[in-house]
């Protein structure tokens, strides 16, 4: 290698390693901020779903009322703050005057607060990895409504969590069969019965809905046998 890009290279991993053992401090504070401002919140409900999906949207309707509803039964609502699907949850969650939080994190496009979380529970995150914990240990349940690749990622992240047995078993629901059932039945298909990557029982942690009664009714079955608590 050349002697004076090896310097180079090497005087920015210098550079690099001395920045990285800063943003540990950063990196806690988050997490710091995060758990005390979430573990006074009570017992909320996770949802997740596109940004873009517009109001008048079957989802976006929808997702009020699936989440007008759970605050009706006591839950907050936690969504990413941003527009679509996490307007249409922290907007349900209003119409019920119950709590609207808000976890959101800055991107270069479509994430910007959106007016129904309470001014109180607006919290703002830069790492995707401590967002996410945020949305995973104070949940008492995930609703996940049709999303892209963001929802993908909270979708099996929060399903790896319940599997591995890293987080108590807690409720995770999807919702809308048309959207949804394609990808279930390559996991059941492919995932499970043809390469015996995952087993029965894993498969069995995913629920599959179509209406807010259904959804409603699960959580409600569910929290009359199981202990409402942080999932880790």
């Amino acid at each position: 290698m050349n002697t004076t890009l090896k310097n180079l290279k090497e005087r920015d991993w210098t550079e690099t390693k001395a920045h990285s053992s800063w943003q540990i401090f950063k990196i806690m504070a988050e997490f710091v901020e995060g758990f005390e401002a979430l573990a006074k919140m009570g017992p909320c409900i996770s949802v997740f779903g596109s940004a873009r999906t517009k109001p008048g949207n079957k989802y976006y309707d929808l997702t009020v009322e699936i989440a007008r509803r759970l605050a009706e039964d006591g839950f907050g609502i936690i969504s990413g703050g941003g527009p679509g699907v996490m307007e249409a949850a922290n907007k349900g969650a209003q119409e019920a005057k119950g709590k609207s939080v808000g976890v959101n994190i800055t991107l270069p496009h479509e994430q910007y607060p959106n007016q129904y979380v309470d001014y109180d529970k607006n919290l703002h995150f830069d790492y995707f990895f401590v967002r996410k914990v945020m949305f995973t240990k104070y949940a008492q349940g995930f609703v996940m409504m049709p999303g892209g690749f963001g929802t993908m990622d909270e979708f099996f992240e929060v399903a790896t969590l319940i599997q591995t047995k890293k987080m108590t078993e807690t409720p995770m629901v999807l919702v809308g069969k048309e959207y949804w059932s394609g990808l279930l039945e390559w996991i059941r298909n492919v995932m499970m019965e043809k390469e015996s990557n995952i087993s029965p029982e894993d498969l069995g942690l995913l629920k599959l809905f179509d209406t807010a009664d259904e959804v409603v009714e699960y959580f409600r079955v569910f929290y009359t046998t199981n202990k409402l608590r942080p999932n880790f």
